[in-house]
Formats: C-alpha cells, sequence, structure tokens
C-alpha cells in the first residue's frame, strides 16, 4: 500500500496530518506511537472503515475512493476482533466464510485454536479472541493484512505461535501492518517501523536505521569481577559510568555501539567474565521515546 499527504479530522481534531505511509509486499512494518497519536485512524483508512479528507490512498495497486468497502485481498482488524460470543469459535468463523463465498479451512489450526473450536467465544481469554480474529481475517487469504495489537493477552507460548504464522504469511508475499505498544513485539517480527506522533510521520524506515540513529545508550552490565570491570570502565574511551558496580546488580554504562565493543575486548583481555550486557532501554524504545517527546520511567 502507498499513502501520500493523508490528512483526517473528526470536527477541530486533526487525527492525521500529511501522513506518507509504504507497505511493500512481503514485508511486516510495525507501527508505534503513543497514545492519541494517529495509529487507529490510520489502521481504519487501511481497512476501508473510514476515508481521508486530503491525500491519496493505494491499496494493493488500487486508488481507495469514497466508499466504505475495503479491497478484496485485504483483512484484519481494529481495536479487536468482533466475534459472537454465544457462538463457538468455529460457528463464528463458519458465520464469516459464508458471508465471503470462502472455505473455512484448517485456519483454527493454523492460530493453535483447534482444540478449542467447539468451544463458545464468551469463555474465551483475550488472548484466545485476538488468535480467533487473525484465523478470521486469515479465510480471505488476505495480500495486505492489517492488525492491531495482535499479541495483546497472549502468554509467551501463544505470542510465539502467532509470530511464527506472521512471519510464513510475510515469506508467502502477504503485506503486514502491525500495531503495537510493545517495543519487542515489533523488534521480533518487522523489518521496518513508522512511529507516529500528534498526527505526523516522526519517523519511517528499517529499525537498523532507527537503530543506528538513537544514539549513546545506556546498558547494564553484570561481569565476575565488579571491581576490576570498574577500572578497565574507567580507562575505556567513549564509556561513561551511570551507576556504581554492585555485586548482584552490576553497572550501568553509557556508551556507542564500537565503544562497548572495545570495552568487551578489554574486560576478556583482563580475564573479566561478561555474564549480562543488555540495554536497560532497547534501541527501538530509545528512539520511539526520543522522538515522542516523552521520558523512560524506568
Amino acid at each position: 500500500m502507498r499513502a501520500r499527504g493523508i490528512t483526517k479530522c473528526f470536527g477541530d481534531v486533526v487525527a492525521l496530518d500529511g501522513i506518507d505511509f509504504d507497505v511493500a509486499p512481503g514485508r511486516i512494518h510495525g507501527l508505534a506511537g503513543p497514545n492519541g497519536a494517529g495509529k487507529t485512524t490510520l489502521l481504519g483508512l487501511l481497512l476501508s472503515l473510514a476515508v481521508a479528507d486530503e491525500g491519496r490512498l493505494e491499496i494493493l495497486g488500487t486508488p481507495v475512493g469514497r466508499a466504505l468497502a475495503a479491497p478484496a485481498g485485504v483483512a484484519g482488524f481494529v481495536d479487536g476482533p468482533g466475534l459472537y460470543p454465544s457462538l463457538t469459535a468455529r460457528q463464528n468463523l463458519t458465520a464469516l466464510a459464508k458471508l465471503g463465498g470462502h472455505p473455512v479451512g484448517d485456519v483454527l489450526e493454523e492460530v493453535g485454536l483447534a482444540d478449542v473450536a467447539d468451544d463458545r467465544v464468551r469463555g474465551f481469554s483475550l488472548g484466545m479472541r485476538q488468535r480467533l480474529g487473525l484465523a478470521a481475517a486469515l479465510l480471505t487469504s488476505p495480500r495486505l493484512l492489517v492488525l492491531d495489537e495482535p499479541a495483546n493477552g497472549l502468554d509467551p507460548a501463544g505470542k510465539q505461535h502467532v509470530h511464527g504464522v506472521l512471519a510464513r504469511l510475510a515469506a508467502a508475499g502477504t503485506a503486514v501492518v502491525l500495531s503495537s505498544h510493545r517495543m519487542d513485539d515489533l523488534e521480533a517480527l518487522c523489518a521496518e517501523v513508522t512511529i507516529l506522533a500528534t498526527g505526523r510521520v516522526v519517523f519511517t524506515g528499517p529499525l537498523a536505521k532507527l537503530s543506528a540513529e538513537s544514539g549513546e545508550l545506556a546498558y547494564r552490565l553484570r561481569t565476575s569481577d565488579p571491581a576490576a570491570a570498574r577500572r578497565v570502565i574507567e580507562q575505556t574511551r567513549g564509556i561513561r559510568l551511570v551507576e556504581a558496580p554492585r555485586e548482584a546488580e552490576g553497572v550501568v554504562v553509557r556508551a556507542l555501539v564500537p565503544a562497548l565493543d572495545e570495552l568487551v575486548l578489554r574486560l576478556g583481555r583482563d580475564g573479566v567474565a561478561v555474564r549480562e550486557l543488555a540495554p536497560v532501554v532497547s534501541p527501538l524504545e530509545a528512539a520511539f521515546l526520543a522522538l515522542t517527546g516523552q521520558e523512560a520511567t524506568r
């Protein structure tokens, strides 16, 4: 899909302000932003739940007009999937499949719900409902899949399962737009990301570019010898000590990646084992906070 200059207002509120947005076939594109940034509005436009006031939107090579009808090949959900709680998972999909003339097939098995196919949806957890919503979207074999917080409420196994489904779809050529507040989900799945703030794009591009532009980050370092590690830190150019080493918690340093590499090499030469080295805040989250004018709370 391709969007140029997309603007959408609700009365005096400008939800989207001149948005440019591209998603290529076979790519999982992450969409991030604080509450009220315009993510839900943009997803609604992609699913033809609303129309833009200004700009040009093309989906699967076709310009989207004023009609509230999603082009064939587009599926997904915003603000959670709409389901019939009194029906079973299989009955929900059967009803949707009849409306669109699609076979149900094995989508329940694909999303990991085959064992509860004949259970009523009213007893489903939030994560199970999200997976059933994904199954409903897969009925149409979409070429563009639009998902709002698909991993919401999932346990680690369920999240891993859904991630696998999305990765397989992208490998087969489906374009996926994935909105999430969870930076770890976006980092695990997305090759590229768009960050919105107050209805405008503040970054769009590959994750690697975003990480490279995030500058100095804070890293938690735990070693076999905290005292020796501190001496090495003080002798390594480009490393700033943020917190003094503690036996249990380690030390926090700020550095660019090249200086961090040099520190690890020096620690190894001095016989100090590195037991943990991880960002206090991930590169994506750090960039997100900086670009949206927010501050980390940890």
